[in-house]
């Protein structure tokens, strides 16, 4: 039976899809080689759309279905891409792994049991691409009393993990999520606040521009403290794990909140700066607080490319190595989407996907739901 994978991943930032094919070879779930990697870009006109379903809207049902369909479009050209660059049919890949674009994330509310909401039209792309499609991963765990998120630390763990070692495993995505590998084999993951989602909205919202590339522009900025202290305020922060977040959270209305909470510079570079440092603060707290001693911390997701977040992080963590996942034999636009491939492949060899001590579920569920081809 094959063991190439395909794993397809459209994150908060709204930036895209990452699509990679990978080999898990023969040697266990590990073992994993990255084949191809390819990135397409959302239009202008989706990415709105999908941002704005983020929020209640007229006729949401309507354009959440279109949108999903969509998305599956976008996925299946990213398939073609990817066969194409190794030379291969279709018929070599056992499944693909299609996270969909979350737009809701409310774990345990409302009612209990609350809900994680990813678009996708999984059963449009099985028929797209002619492969089997594994979706709907979060759900599972969500229903198990679980966090739904995030679901990369047991992949971080296979791939990145030390005997002995405490390393540290940051992704820094539209959200900062960190996945703590400890000494003792124990695995610790949490959302740990923003990543990308509040600058980015800001320097589009200032500058026209979809990211503050390397930071540049928030490093010309000054930090207004009190902003800062603001931010950290949030209960959020405060919180021990499990935990998640999103953009029900960290969204434009909760900025201009703290924004008008008190007294606030009136020059967008800074608050820019301080939304920069909210990001550096929050990944450091978590990294400082739960993987004491981590001499590596790697950093993956559209964050490794922000030079001035990465020396915030670093200045905060003192002696630590605080470096892109590319020093470990995998890019840091990759890892996402290598974790949902590693996720398919778990469900098709039906091995838990989920960790307990990270999403806090009754206990190790099989993640997903199948649409064969």
């Amino acid at each position: 039976m094959s063991n190439l994978f395909i794993g397809l991943m459209s994150g908060t930032s709204l930036d895209g899809v990452d699509g990679v094919l990978c080999d898990f070879g023969a040697d266990g779930p590990a073992a994993v080689q990255v084949l191809a990697h390819a990135h397409r870009p959302f239009d202008p006109a989706m990415a709105a759309e999908l941002l704005a379903l983020n929020s209640s809207g007229a006729d949401e049902l309507h354009r959440a279905a279109l949108a999903g369909n969509a998305l599956a479009r976008v996925y299946g050209a990213m398939v073609s891409d990817l066969l194409h660059k190794v030379g291969i049919s279709a018929f070599a890949v056992r499944a693909i792994g299609a996270h969909g674009q979350t737009v809701r994330h409310r774990p345990g509310e409302f009612d209990g049991t609350g809900y994680t909401l990813q678009l996708n039209s999984p059963a449009l792309l099985a028929e797209l691409c002619g492969i089997d499609v594994v979706a709907d991963f979060r759900s599972r765990d969500v229903a198990a009393c679980g966090q739904g998120a995030p679901l990369v630390p047991a992949f971080h763990r296979a791939v990145f993990g030390r005997d002995g070692e405490a390393v540290a495993v940051l992704n820094l995505g539209g959200i900062g999520n960190l996945t703590a590998l400890l000494p003792d084999g124990r695995t610790i993951g949490f959302d740990c606040g923003p990543g990308n989602a509040l600058m980015d909205h800001w320097c589009s919202l200032h500058r026209g521009n979809p990211f503050d590339r390397n930071g540049s522009w928030a490093e010309t900025g000054n930090i207004d403290t009190a902003l800062l202290q603001r931010m950290q305020a949030d209960p959020f922060f405060h919180k021990s794990p499990p935990k998640s977040t999103g953009r029900d959270l960290f969204n434009a209305a909760w900025l201009q909140r703290v924004i008008d909470a008190g007294p606030t510079s009136t020059d967008p570079t800074d608050i820019q700066a301080t939304l920069a440092e909210l990001t550096a603060w929050a990944a450091a707290e978590a990294i400082s607080h739960h993987a004491p001693g981590a001499s590596r911390v790697r950093v993956c997701g559209g964050g490794a490319l922000n030079g001035h977040v990465m020396r915030l992080i670093a200045s905060r963590l003192g002696s630590a190595s605080v470096l892109p996942t590319d020093v470990e034999g995998l890019p840091a636009g990759e890892v996402e989407a290598a974790a949902f491939a590693w996720l398919a492949k778990a469900f098709v060899d039906r091995r838990p996907g989920n960790l307990v001590a990270v999403t806090g579920a009754a206990g190790p569920r099989v993640l997903g739901a199948l649409y064969p081809a």
